[in-house]
């Protein structure tokens, strides 16, 4: 595919659809979130939604990266899109019944998850498809904005709709962002020639081939074991964030601090968007990791919402900047006709953190607070300074690591 300026307008058509899609998914997520707290009071419980509405899209990564390389990635993306609806309409169908009961919110967020796996690397294999070299960091910073979407906007509005109606208004309203965004993708689709090998290699050599890309290369690899690591930390902090907000404050102030939170990433993001990085990757990949590790450890160190508000600005703030540069290295280091498999396995191995934090921080907490006789809120708070201490001392080994800086040379 001819990679022109012309392009950019397509992109910003498939990016406003997965902005809408991602406010819609951070709705449902917040207000599950919330629904099982206030049934259960549990960390654990919360965890476990959050680890079932990850790991599907997880495993998946990896077969789903392949058949990006190997098929029509926009209808990929439809179908991946368009199916994930399921799962919320399940639960949807559930409530409409009665109070929906744990694993029935448990069942309808993995089969959201299993469908929502094909979407990711589609996703960012097309924006490669669209973008030249020069236009990657700003499109970045956009990808950043529609992620952080989920944080800023979604639990503000659900907050509100919560206080006008419950959590069935709020499914309904995520579900209908599923039809916009297969829509769009449609549209972007009939723009966009379709390149598909026309004799491909079996499957599984096709993922042998992702994989020895990104093996074969010392310096991707060790960024993204390295990148696991990190994620397990700020799975901790996504997780036990709002639990430790709750344990103080009601559902209103735990709106307004995400999304007073979330908007360092806006800031940012709107910057990078604009003006994107030009120089020096490395160097923004590792200090924007320590210092959201900075703020991810202040932020639990007090129970004062100003205070909260201003760490978890800053914790989000600089996460644009990591993921900005951390795309860039890679993308520039792997041929455009394999990004989509070797998305795949980046996105399988550098997530695999988030299981981790999302399997035991909710255990963690919940048994801080009890052998310490204060509650599951200290419980969190302790693991989240824990772990943003971690990430702080992680990022600077990261910089030492000459391997990971040459990647900038290609």
């Amino acid at each position: 595919m001819e990679k022109t300026k012309n392009n950019y307008g397509k992109f910003m058509l498939l990016w406003a659809g997965e902005f809408i899609s991602s406010i819609g998914g951070g709705l449902t997520s917040f207000g599950l979130g919330l629904y099982i707290f206030q049934k259960t009071g549990s960390a654990a419980d919360m965890a476990l939604l959050t680890l079932l509405g990850f790991l599907p899209c997880l495993v998946l990564k990896v077969p789903a990266g392949v058949l990006a390389d190997r098929y029509d990635r926009r209808l990929l993306m439809m179908i991946g899109d368009g199916l994930s609806g399921l799962g919320v309409l399940f639960i949807l169908i559930c409530m409409l019944q009665g109070d929906a009961a744990l694993w029935q919110i448990y069942l309808g967020t993995t089969i959201s998850s299993v469908f929502s796996a094909l979407l990711e690397p589609s996703y960012t294999a097309t924006i490669t498809d669209l973008l030249t070299k020069e236009q990657y960091s700003k499109a970045n910073g956009l990808v950043s904005i529609a992620g952080s979407s989920r944080y800023l906007f979604s639990p503000i509005i659900a907050g509100f709709l919560l206080a006008v109606s419950d959590i069935k208004l709020i499914l309904i309203i995520d579900i209908c962002t599923f039809f916009l965004t297969v829509i769009v993708a449609a549209v972007v689709r009939r723009g966009i020639k379709t390149s598909t090998p026309k004799n491909p290699d079996s499957f599984f050599k096709s993922m042998k081939e992702g994989w020895k890309v990104i093996s074969g290369n010392k310096g991707i690899l060790l960024l993204i074991i390295i990148t696991s690591l990190i994620t397990l930390f700020m799975g901790v902090f996504q997780v036990l964030g709002e639990s430790f907000v709750l344990s103080f404050a009601d559902s209103k102030t735990l709106g307004i601090v995400e999304t007073t939170a979330a908007s360092g990433m806006l800031v940012t993001s709107i910057l990078l968007g604009v003006k994107g990085i030009k120089k020096n990757f490395f160097r923004a990949l590792w200090m924007g990791l320590a210092f959201s590790g900075l703020g991810m450890a202040m932020f639990a160190a007090t129970e004062n919402p100003y205070v909260i508000c201003i760490f978890g600005f800053m914790f989000f703030a600089c996460i644009p900047f990591a993921n900005n540069s951390l795309d860039y290295l890679v993308r520039i280091n792997i041929p455009d006709e394999l990004q989509g498999r070797a998305w795949g396995f980046i996105g399988f191995i550098s997530q695999l953190g988030y299981v981790i934090a999302y399997a035991l921080c909710g255990v963690t907490a919940d048994t801080v607070g009890k052998l310490t006789h204060t509650g599951v809120g200290t419980g969190s708070s302790i693991t989240i300074l824990f772990s943003g201490v971690c990430l702080v001392i992680v990022s600077l080994i990261m910089s030492r690591i000459k391997k990971i800086k040459a990647l900038e040379q290609a």
